[in-house]
């Protein structure tokens, strides 16, 4: 499925829609070159999952958790990562149980494309625009759109 993102409003509603249908132990794979968008429809995600705080990139941390969302969700972004055992290194599947991930880099990360409950995403640049192509995991199937 293709989604125009025209502008940060469309974004937006992106971000409201996936945030809708997240579940605990869902993924977000959010893939695209540079500057396509992936942190924006991060932020998107969990301002719309109840976070009202300053959500920064996990560029230089890797991780961050936003326990109050609903689901919790961990947000990673994988770029400084050389390879997905790095990942593991982190403990990032302590970090999962019971929260839905979002995955900036995912293929720096791991096969999250290979789960069930990943919702894979690919930002491309598109004139003054972007747009997203969504692919849903099976258990994303009757949830998305």
């Amino acid at each position: 499925m293709i989604v125009p993102l025209p502008d940060l409003a469309a974004v937006g509603e992106l971000g409201g829609r996936i945030a809708a249908r997240l579940q605990p132990g869902d993924v977000v794979a959010l893939s695209g070159h540079l500057g396509t968008g992936k942190t924006t429809l991060a932020r998107a995600i969990i301002a719309a999952c109840g976070h009202e705080g300053e959500v920064p990139s996990p560029t230089f941390t890797i991780l961050q958790t936003y326990p109050d969302c609903r689901p919790p969700l961990v947000h990673a972004d994988f770029y400084r990562l050389s390879s997905p055992s790095e990942a593991a290194e982190l403990g990032l599947d302590d970090y999962r149980d019971g929260a839905a991930l979002i995955a900036e880099w995912p293929e720096r990360g791991g096969s999250f494309h290979r789960e069930r409950g990943c919702l894979a995403i690919t930002l491309l640049a598109e004139g003054e625009g972007r747009r997203a192509i969504v692919k849903p995991g099976a258990a994303w199937q009757g949830r998305w759109p």
